[in-house]
């Protein structure tokens, strides 16, 4: 039995990050799907949600400025969440040059604001952007240029993490494998869900669009409601600084696994692979099957340590799982390490999946939460 546990384990976590891949690679030489891109630009609005964003946001809004997109055809909007200090003020100084606010007198969270600002929003296009995230002067002319093709209902960015030190970060080789996934989803069919710091999407698939849960999980989802698919888009990216703080980046990766299980367990008819056909796959490999990788590696260790003092093959396996455990301890306890590959790839693994593992326990607790809070880079 314990031989047999510890086999389906190690393939849940291999079959998540690996065989999920690998099988999109396969279907991808029978199946593809490109997109039909042109020069496309029609009446877009660019939102920005910030809330207590005076350090940042005059940074942001010099970046959107410069975008290279016609003149009178995009519009920015800047939703202050019930910002308290100078955001709203700052903002209000770029009133000559386009810039639009959307005041919010109370803090709601991201998702709310994001929902006030698509009702006051005249584009055909929505385009959302955080405050850290830098766009390239094309990002937005770029991430448009999806939607001539009329299969197309969202888009999303490719995220590329700058380290504080220059250097990749480990979260960047995590970035790098989620960007190169997404491109071999957008390639057989869709996304399963999109970069929250830069995404795009048609104004009908956001008439629906709900304050209480992930916006770019639930628009990737509106989409597929209405036939339409999410794809990635290389040639748009959105570059944004590695987290200043470890441990409250670890908060904040464990609140977002948290709205993201809400958002799939109140969607479960995707799982309907009649209705959806491949999305089906997709969704339960890319989103379940992966916040499912906690529980494999638990039942892995302990399945290793019953079947060690008889074999030394499994010694040697459990060996090799402390191993790997202690310097992901050591990575997140003696932050001099994380300079080196060797410890930063398997304390930023373990760090994901033990957030994972906090949403869990939350989730099955009862809670839920809707309020945002930005990470600090």
């Amino acid at each position: 039995m314990w031989e047999v546990l510890f086999a389906l384990s190690l393939f849940g976590v291999f079959f998540a990050y690996v065989g999920y891949p690998l099988s999109l690679l396969l279907i991808s030489l029978v199946r593809t799907h490109e997109v039909a891109r042109a020069p496309f630009t029609p009446l877009a609005t660019l939102i920005i949600t910030a809330c207590n964003e005076e350090k940042r946001i005059r940074e942001k809004l010099e970046n959107t400025l410069s975008l290279d997109y016609p003149e009178g055809c995009l519009q920015i909007l800047v939703a202050s969440d019930g910002s308290t200090d100078a955001t709203c003020a700052i903002v209000r100084e770029y009133a000559e040059r386009g810039v639009e606010l959307l005041a919010l007198p109370e803090r709601r969270g991201k998702e709310f604001a994001q929902k006030d600002a698509v009702a006051t929003a005249r584009g055909d296009i929505l385009v959302f952007s955080d405050v850290a995230t830098r766009l390239e002067p094309c990002g937005v002319r770029e991430i448009v240029a999806n939607f001539a093709d009329p299969a197309v209902g969202c888009v999303s960015s490719v995220d590329k993490v700058m380290g504080q030190d220059g250097r990749p970060s480990g979260e960047g080789a995590y970035v790098r494998y989620e960007m190169w996934l997404r491109a071999l989803e957008s390639k057989v069919h869709s996304l399963v869900g999109l970069s929250g710091s830069f995404f795009a999407a048609r104004r009908n698939v956001c008439r629906d669009f709900s304050g209480e849960v992930q916006s770019d999980f639930s628009t990737l989802l509106n989409s597929l409601k209405i036939g339409l698919r999410g794809v990635s888009d290389p040639r748009a990216v959105g570059f944004y600084l590695d987290v200043v703080d470890s441990r409250r980046e670890f908060e904040r990766k464990a609140r977002t696994v948290l709205r993201g299980l809400t958002v799939f367990f109140g969607n479960l008819g995707f799982l309907n692979v009649f209705h959806y056909g491949l999305f089906s796959y997709q969704y339960f490999c890319h989103k379940l099957l992966r916040w499912l990788v906690p529980g494999f590696l638990a039942l892995a260790l302990v399945a290793n340590a019953a079947l060690a003092p008889g074999s030394a093959v499994y010694a040697m396996l459990l060996l090799a799982q402390f191993v790997l455990y202690s310097m992901a301890l050591l990575g997140w306890f003696r932050k001099d390490l994380l300079s080196r590959s060797l410890f930063k790839i398997p304390t930023y693994f373990m760090a994901v999946n033990a957030a994972i593992l906090v949403a869990w326990w939350r989730f099955l607790s009862g809670e839920r939460l809707v309020m945002w809070t930005p990470s600090e880079r």
